[in-house]
């Protein structure tokens, strides 16, 4: 009956988006930008006093997209593009009426957290094929961010291209001056020396969360929905050749162990010498060859306390294996508690490469790539060797992917996986698609294959997602079944035997008749469910079902909201979460939680969850709490504190606290001279993680590394075991 009145709720709710007028078309009379030649030299320097800049001609007023869409900024922006044979130039000027006393940055770190700093950000359609997107951004004081798109929906969030920016504040805003090489760019090679992109910009006054664009688009869809691009005409591009990118690095690392496993050496030193190669044969192929591959400069993974029946999923840290992952990284859904459920399955996930089960480094010998990307079709692979020690053998991993786009943002595809090692090869074969039904309506979907050539056994996936976003609604309902004997070895599925049903809506209220819209942005309600059955079975084995009545978006960033969860499990073996034995039967409980987040770009911020009800057959209760601490954007502080408070649960009824203390710090003379700092403290297995680096980019994507790992770990045979490393590292960047 509740399953019934969940989808009742839902179909009901689909006959009122015929009123949501809010999403416009992307408008044919496309916003133009010209871009003019440079008469002299450009100096980067955030000062825009060459008379170059003076001379450029004016381009259309910006647009607001939010908070109130299709209305005329209350803080223009001016942007100005030239170029010469070397650069694309562009010199934005933020006009603010509070000049520098409204800028909000909390760091320095790249890839800085969007969320929290004024940002300009400039999206590249070289290609002119609406769909693919390259973007930059900068703040205020010259941090910069960069990512690749695809269909606004596959983000390559930690690719980094070689461009260089400079920032001054002023009483009247702020200024950024931008280069970008030619060679970083991608464009198509033409008869015609005069080429127009699509093009867009965007920016966001982070004091008053107000974001504008160079070309409207609706509040609900990213920037990166390129067919509501503008155009950028004009440019002289010089005709694009091969572009050679070497990066070789010199490493040199003390390493000490404490702890009782003989096969482990209590004390030694380290050289090593390794190196990336990057061939952009042409602005559609790249390859890409690693030798020796270190990853000692990748941020550590943060400990999780998991109490509930699914896999965690940590995300890939490692910069080789992050370029390009959207091509490869197959998946449907966010995979999050509400539009994807806690269900994630994903064919390929590159930690499956080069880390042991437990999170420990295994030694790349070698290993390549090859993309190809284009407006018809993409396709690529990757070859990976990575060798052997005492316990595990050298193995060698392979991808192949091929995919097709059709219509206007359409696409289906296909993904090859195999593992070999000495002893049996597993192969995953999987299809997939992705069709956008209009503006706001998509359906995505794969469907795969897993078996073994030597061990026999196989089974297969498959999962997809009916999506909707507008301006008022966003709704889902992803549905996924993961048969008992599907397994991916270079893939990763949090769990298996299972028939998943996650559908959810959610209402967004906001407006001028909005209530004290002098602090409240929206009024979001949402309510989703989670139905797992047992796939071997059919037997109902898990459900939630959960109503979020109060979520309210701040005006500052910030957030308040209450959510009730009523769940149902059906244990078929024992159940241990941190080290508690909860045994097979049913249960019904009921948990609550209320949450809340403060404006995250002030100097302190802080937020947390309170979470309480029943729990299995006992009870539990866990706190979460953060604070941030910024007093200028060269020093940031933070701290993290989770508390898991168990309370007459499992065999025994036993009572327990748990707790996860969390402490960072990042301190930065600029954007490219930085030292950061992490640790963490887990009381459940005692174990302690510290990480400090220190990073220098003397030159644009040239680093030298000092980095020291003092890490705690667990071995079933040994205990807890102790690891310290300090390492010297240094690469350098030139490109052809």
């Amino acid at each position: 009956m509740q399953r019934l009145y969940v989808l009742f709720f839902f179909l009901v709710s689909l006959t009122t988006y015929s009123q949501d007028v809010e999403i416009f078309k992307p408008n044919p009379n496309k916003n133009k930008l010209e871009a003019m030649e440079t008469s002299g030299p450009i100096k980067v320097d955030g000062v825009l006093d060459e008379a170059d800049w003076a001379k450029t001609k004016p381009h259309p007023r910006f647009t607001q997209v939010d908070p109130y869409q299709g209305e005329a900024p209350n803080h223009d922006t001016e942007i100005k593009v030239l170029f010469d044979e070397d650069n694309l130039y562009f010199g934005i000027f933020c006009k603010d009426s509070l000049g520098k006393k409204a800028i909000r940055a909390t760091d320095f770190k790249r890839d800085f957290n969007f969320r929290t700093h004024d940002l300009v950000t400039l999206c590249f359609d070289g290609f002119n094929d609406e769909r693919n997107a390259m973007s930059i951004v900068v703040n205020p004081y010259g941090v910069q961010r960069d990512y690749l798109s695809f269909d606004a929906m596959y983000y390559d969030i930690e690719w980094d291209g070689r461009w260089t920016t400079r920032t001054t504040r002023t009483d009247k805003g702020w200024i950024a001056e931008i280069a970008i090489p030619w060679k970083t760019l991608r464009y198509p090679k033409t008869d015609d020396p005069t080429q127009i992109w699509g093009f867009q910009l965007y920016r966001n006054r982070r004091l008053t969360n107000e974001i504008t664009a160079f070309s409207p688009f609706p509040r609900s869809f990213s920037a990166a929905r390129m067919d509501y691009a503008g155009r950028l005409t004009n440019l002289k591009p010089p005709p694009p050749t091969a572009n050679i990118q070497i990066k070789p690095y010199l490493l040199t690392s003390y390493n000490r162990y404490k702890g009782n496993n003989p096969d482990i050496e209590d004390e030694n030193t380290d050289v090593k010498a390794g190196g990336e190669f990057k061939w952009a044969i042409d602005p559609n192929n790249v390859l890409d060859i690693t030798v020796n591959t270190d990853f000692a400069q990748a941020d550590v993974d943060r400990q999780v306390n998991n109490i509930s029946r699914f896999s965690v999923f940590f995300p890939e840290r490692r910069q080789f294996f992050l370029e390009n992952a959207s091509l490869f990284g197959i998946n449907v859904g966010p995979g999050d508690r509400s539009q994807g459920g806690s269900m994630v399955v994903q064919p390929f996930f590159s930690r499956s490469i080069g880390l042991d089960n437990e999170g420990n480094p295994l030694p790349i010998d070698v290993g390549g790539r090859f993309v190809h990307r284009a407006s018809r079709r993409n396709y690529g692979g990757i070859y990976i060797r990575q060798a052997g020690n005492s316990t595990v053998s050298g193995t060698n991993f392979m991808v192949g992917r091929y995919s097709e786009n059709f219509g206007k943002q359409n696409r289906i595809g296909a993904l090859v996986t195999a593992k070999n090692g000495s002893e049996n090869t597993n192969v995953t074969g999987t299809v997939d698609a992705f069709i956008r039904l209009g503006e706001p309506h998509s359906i995505n979907a794969l469907l795969s294959y897993s078996g073994n050539t030597e061990i026999g056994g196989g089974g297969f996936s498959g999962i997809a997602q009916y999506y909707y976003t507008s301006n008022k609604w966003k709704a889902w309902w992803t549905q996924s079944v993961i048969t008992k004997d599907f397994n991916p070895e270079m893939g990763f599925v949090s769990r298996s035997d299972v028939i998943g049903t996650t559908p959810g809506l959610t209402r967004f209220f906001r407006g001028e008749k909005m209530p004290f819209k002098q602090w409240l942005r929206a009024y979001e309600p949402s309510a989703h469910a989670q139905f797992y059955h047992q796939a071997s079975t059919g037997k109902l084995i898990e459900r939630q079902l959960t109503g979020n009545p109060l979520y309210l978006n701040l005006q500052n960033g910030g957030n308040f909201g209450y959510e009730i969860t009523s769940f149902f499990q059906n244990l078929t073996e024992t159940f241990t979460p941190l080290g508690l034995s909860v045994p097979m039967g049913e249960y019904d409980y009921v948990q609550h939680s209320v949450f809340g987040n403060s404006d995250p770009s002030k100097k302190l911020n802080f937020g947390g969850e309170i979470e309480w009800g029943s729990y299995f057959d006992g009870d539990l209760t866990s706190y979460n709490a953060q604070v941030g601490y910024s007093p200028l954007p060269h020093i940031s502080l933070g701290g993290s504190f989770n508390r898991i408070e168990f309370d007459g649960v499992g065999t025994g009824s036993i009572s327990k606290k748990v707790d996860l203390f969390s402490l960072e710090s990042r301190l930065a003379l600029n954007p490219r001279v930085q030292l950061s700092g992490f640790l963490q403290k887990n009381t459940e297995n005692d174990l302690t993680n510290i990480n400090i680096r220190f990073s220098w980019e003397y030159s644009p994507l040239s680093f030298v590394y000092l980095v020291f790992n003092d890490r705690d770990f667990n071995e079933t045979l040994y205990g807890n075991q102790t690891e310290q490393q300090a390492i010297v590292k240094i690469n350098f960047l030139k490109q052809f």
